[in-house]
């Protein structure tokens, strides 16, 4: 069975991320960078997390049975209630610390799949624990707390036009 544990890989990683690599188990995760073109300008869509309130992409531990890609649709889907169409090549990668209760804490590669919002449903299974906003890449980009993050959706700006 498919544990999600992965080897390191440099790509659009930061030193400090990379730096944590060998003090914490390693675990790999699929997101999904939702996007719409509003004005032929692309707008990005953040959730905030459960707890912290803090904002995020939708991302999430990797599904048995589905690719990578399937893996960040679902979790669009679970955490804002995104339907649309998921590109199957990754835009990068993204390093984040995953705090576990009852669990040591873990290194969480992320691979960052684009998602064409088609539609927001008003309803889904995480409708009560998160919000959503769409912003600029710039400025979801300043939102975010992961430099690696943030890095790729500034980087998004230019993907898109």
């Amino acid at each position: 069975m498919f544990d999600g544990r992965s080897d390191i890989a440099e790509d659009g990683l930061s030193s400090e991320s990379l730096s944590l690599a060998g003090a914490l188990p390693v675990y790999t995760q699929s997101a999904a960078l939702c996007y719409r073109v509003e004005a032929g300008q692309p707008r990005i869509l953040l959730i905030t997390t459960r707890r912290a309130q803090r904002w995020i992409i939708p991302k999430g531990w990797l599904i048995n049975g589905l690719t990578p890609s399937e893996t960040a649709a679902r979790e669009a889907w679970e955490e804002a209630g995104v339907l649309g169409v998921c590109g199957a090549d990754s835009l990068g990668r993204f390093a984040t610390v995953k705090k576990r209760s009852n669990k040591a804490s873990a290194l969480c590669l992320v691979d960052v799949f684009p998602l064409h919002v088609r539609r927001l449903e008003a309803q889904y299974p995480e409708v009560g624990e998160r919000r959503r906003k769409w912003y600029s890449p710039q400025k979801a980009a300043q939102r975010v707390t992961s430099p690696d993050l943030a890095a790729l959706l500034r980087g998004f700006m230019c993907l898109s036009q």
